[in-house]
């Protein structure tokens, strides 16, 4: 076995890290992939990077892997699983993917936001994704690193307000009697570092107005007890068996068999799959 294969199969969180995420929301771990796979990952976004259409904004490349099947080599590494594992269990599910990335100068804000409040009608109970934040670049708070409100993951019932600002990536963020931005940390990570956060817990980030590039690579998973609504989004959304076995009566995608009607009824960017009732 080689250095690479064996520092994949042994990285898992720790019991200190398992407490941390389940009293803040959020951990943050090195050495994600092997450095051979990290190369190889920085090398296919720089190449999807370098092909998008005139028009279309780095921000915007979500839920890539419903096009490019090569991405489900990052996804379903086993060093990935191994950590998703220490807080979801065996039983795992991909749920989504993003490539987001703030270009120099001009990069999108993220508003205040729960990752479930957008995700409440595909997956039941939302509150219980997770996301896995893998830096492709430097994410500092010059270039509009993430920023958590740790603890915040058990708050229910937020309120959201409607949002005009073409340089947020949302048109909705949480109403400003909701959040405590004294409270909040920033999440610097360095390439091959990662934060994992629950969908429960309010984040954002500010606008990325430096000379320096921030891109991760958001992968995003469920326990396969978690209901995803096939019936009402299956025309927009699919999941993928993961590692394990279904718990929940799921139906999942065929991750060697894209397809490509889900992205195009996406759409570009952040696009809400659902009723998309405001709370």
């Amino acid at each position: 076995m080689t250095t690479n294969q064996q520092m994949t199969q042994h990285k898992r969180l720790t019991p200190e890290q398992q407490q941390k995420f389940a009293t803040d929301g959020y951990v943050v771990v090195d050495e994600v992939l092997s450095p051979d796979s990290f190369e190889a990952l920085k090398r296919h976004f720089e190449e999807k990077l370098n092909a998008l259409p005139e028009g279309q904004r780095p921000e915007d490349l979500d839920v890539p892997h419903f096009t490019d099947p090569e991405l489900f080599r990052w996804l379903f590494d086993d060093g990935v699983l191994n950590l998703v594992e220490g807080i979801l269990g065996p039983d795992i599910a991909l749920f989504s993917s993003h490539f987001f990335c703030k270009p120099a100068g001009d990069g999108k804000r993220v508003p205040w936001h729960q990752d479930a409040y957008f995700w409440r009608e595909q997956i039941v109970p939302a509150e219980r994704a997770i996301t896995l934040w893998l830096a492709i670049d430097p994410s500092t708070e010059e270039n509009g690193c993430v920023r958590v409100i740790p603890g915040t993951h058990r708050a229910e019932h937020l309120h959201y307000s409607k949002l005009e600002d073409p340089s947020s990536v949302f048109n909705e963020e949480l109403k400003q009697d909701e959040i405590d931005e004294s409270q909040s940390v920033p999440i610097v990570v360095h390439p091959n570092q990662a934060s994992i956060h629950s969908a429960g817990l309010i984040h954002g980030s500010t606008q990325n107005l430096s000379s320096i590039r921030r891109c991760g690579f958001t992968m995003r998973y469920i326990s396969t007890d978690v209901k995803f609504n096939a019936e009402a989004v299956g025309d927009r959304h699919e999941i993928y068996l993961a590692r394990g076995v279904d718990r929940a009566g799921n139906v999942y995608g065929d991750p060697d068999h894209p397809n490509a009607g889900l992205a195009a009824a996406r759409g570009m960017g952040q696009t809400f799959v659902g009723a998309k009732k405001m709370m």
